[in-house]
């Protein structure tokens, strides 16, 4: 019984230790003061004038008392379905979302910490996957590009494939 319960911890406590790693001397280039919070779920990068839904799709914000955090599991889609979730959304009082470019997701990769490479205190809860982008590979049929948040590197997958959404729009 003693190797049992043994081995049962061993497997647990790496389970119990998964967090965002941060490191010190990397510089953070998304900084909070980066962005404005809004109640809504919504923030805005004011360095490249977009707007973001705090959440993955398929997550639901809850406000918390300005506090907010994303519940729920994030939801996984092929790239047209992805592409196509966006036909008469609205949210926030907004009905222009979209799916961002490849240049607009990367600009939320967080240089300085892993699992996920982005600041969970404005994008609470995102998983450390891949998130498709709107931009298809150039020259490479069925393929487009994402952006893998457990280290921040951007791929180019097959368009079959599913992997999560974050929604954005640019603000005029």
């Amino acid at each position: 019984m003693k190797n049992y319960l043994s081995v049962v911890v061993v497997l647990l406590v790496p389970l119990l230790a998964f967090a965002q790693t941060v490191n010190p001397d990397i510089e953070n280039i998304t900084p909070d003061s980066r962005y404005t919070l809004h109640d809504d779920g919504t923030v805005t990068d004011n360095e490249t004038r977009l707007m973001w839904l705090q959440c993955s799709e398929g997550q639901v914000w809850e406000p918390n008392g300005g506090a907010g955090n994303c519940t729920g599991a994030a939801t996984t889609y092929t790239w047209s379905d992805a592409l196509t979730l966006t036909s008469g959304i609205s949210v926030a009082g907004y009905s222009d979302w979209r799916l961002p470019n490849i240049k607009e997701l990367s600009s939320l990769v967080a240089e300085d910490r892993l699992d996920p490479a982005i600041n969970l205190a404005i994008f609470p809860a995102t998983p450390s996957s891949s998130f498709w982008s709107g931009s298809p590979e150039a020259g490479r049929d069925g393929y487009s590009w994402t952006v893998e948040f457990e280290y921040g590197a951007d791929f180019s997958r097959q368009r079959n494939a599913y992997y999560h959404v974050r929604l954005v729009r640019h603000l005029p």
